[in-house]
């Protein structure tokens, strides 16, 4: 046990004070951070660049009225229309807009033409066309001499909520998520998920890199002469994991602080452009009876914590474990050439990419067949159960989970481990799969 815990200090240290740990673990969060500003800068910007349209309505159904933007300034003109392709850019102006008739009471469809001194984009093509076509309808009702405000109230907006949740009746049965809690827990399904999917990637090729270092270098040849090969390994993966579990938390304390100054740059109204104006009315209709942020943070911390914190560490770990341990095993096959390791590590990266895949479908039927099973498998479970927790899975199936991924842990660090403590003395040989399968009873 002492060896064991001299290498995974020796591992630990050597690696945190190293210049390149010390220069990604600092760079990572301020470009985090950059990044955030360079899209909150844009953001704020985007849409927002006016345009001086000008119309000519053959119909004269169109006014400026109706065709109002804060972006997007409207002038009427008589001259016409082949004159007016001519001259509008050099009259000052980005658009032409043509409507060449004056649609029928019954008609559904209208095609109505621009002309355009640069390639529009789609939000604001698809701008117009909704003003537009909110001015022709308004000029349908007035033909028909339809009450409009009649026709208003016909329009009926249905905000779909869970009954349970806000039920006195303790004995009613079911789920008491509301849709704000769904929405928070797919957001946060989605984010653990990938959490591990990187987390499997990065320090799983952490452990891969440092076994090759001590072979090729054979330093290997030197350590094993005072420590068997199983503990070296361990030692590795546990000191690796240590470093990971380091950086990790350095980088929450980082990109919490970085993006905390990077949105004092911003407000929240300088964000809003025409094309996100949608989506912030239906966050608005959901929180029709209260303020959406006091709403969002109710049902933030209405989540069960006690359950998805400590899953997810178990799982965070048992993740890490399993496919360390594999890493750890290839790196110990490779000698001089690198792309030895290709053909090995495609069946370790392949179940990570498929449990990545799956977790759509895992929050949008976190308690269906998929999930379930994905959750189950000890190969996806360390991606796709922290992708259930947010969704209140049973806990036996937690449980369950954490049981099967235990017994998994084990049997992967014993498999690796009879690969590494002879892979870690092949030299100059080409290893192939046949040859790895008798490494496995190799007896000693």
């Amino acid at each position: 046990m002492n060896k064991l815990w001299i290498i995974l200090k020796r591992e630990y240290l050597t690696r945190v004070k190293k210049k390149s740990f010390i220069l990604v673990t600092l760079l990572t969060p301020l470009g985090i951070g950059l990044i955030a500003f360079v899209a909150g800068y844009f953001a704020s910007k985007a849409g927002k660049t006016e345009k001086n349209i000008i119309v000519k309505d053959e119909s004269r159904i169109l006014n400026a009225e109706n065709l109002s933007s804060t972006y997007m300034q409207f002038t009427f003109s008589d001259q016409e229309i082949d004159a007016l392709k001519k001259s509008y850019i050099a009259d000052g102006y980005d658009i032409l807009l043509y409507l060449d008739e004056k649609p029928n009471l019954d008609q559904q469809r209208i095609d109505m033409y621009y002309f355009s001194k640069d390639k529009l984009s789609l939000p604001t093509l698809e701008s117009i066309e909704r003003r537009v076509s909110r001015a022709i309808r308004s000029y349908k009702v007035d033909q028909t001499q339809i009450d409009k405000t009649l026709l208003e109230s016909l329009e009926t907006s249905v905000n779909l909520e869970n009954g349970i949740a806000s039920d006195s009746d303790e004995e009613t049965e079911g789920s008491k998520a509301s849709k704000v809690s769904t929405i928070i827990s797919t957001v946060l399904s989605y984010g653990m998920g990938f959490l591990m999917y990187m987390v499997i990637f990065i320090f799983g090729s952490m452990v891969m890199r440092s076994v090759m270092e001590e072979k090729i270098n054979r330093i290997v040849e030197v350590i094993i002469s005072s420590v068997k090969p199983f503990q070296l390994m361990l030692g590795k993966i546990l000191g690796v994991g240590l470093v990971g579990l380091t950086q990790l938390g350095i980088w929450i304390i980082l990109i919490i602080i970085i993006m905390t100054v990077v949105g004092s740059y911003f407000t929240p109204e300088s964000m809003v452009t025409p094309e996100t104006q949608m989506a912030m009315d239906r966050v608005q209709e959901m929180n029709q009876d209260g303020d959406a942020f006091a709403n969002i943070l109710k049902e933030f911390t209405a989540l069960n914590w006690w359950l998805i914190l400590p899953s997810f560490i178990i799982f965070f770990l048992g993740g890490f474990l399993i496919y360390s341990s594999l890493f750890a095993a290839i790196g110990s096959t490779i000698s001089d050439d690198l792309g030895e390791a290709q053909q090995f590590m495609l069946p370790i990266i392949v179940p990570v990419i498929i449990a990545f895949v799956m977790i759509p479908a895992v929050f949008n039927d976190p308690d269906g067949p998929i999930a379930i099973f994905g959750s189950m498998f000890p190969l996806f479970s360390p991606i796709l159960m922290p992708a259930r927790l947010p969704f209140d899975p049973p806990v036996w199936q937690v449980l369950l989970s954490i049981l099967i991924l235990i017994a998994s842990i084990i049997f992967f660090i014993w498999l690796a481990a009879r690969i590494y403590r002879v892979g870690i003395f092949m030299y100059g040989k080409k290893v192939s799969w046949k040859e790895l399968s008798k490494w496995l009873f190799y007896k000693g």
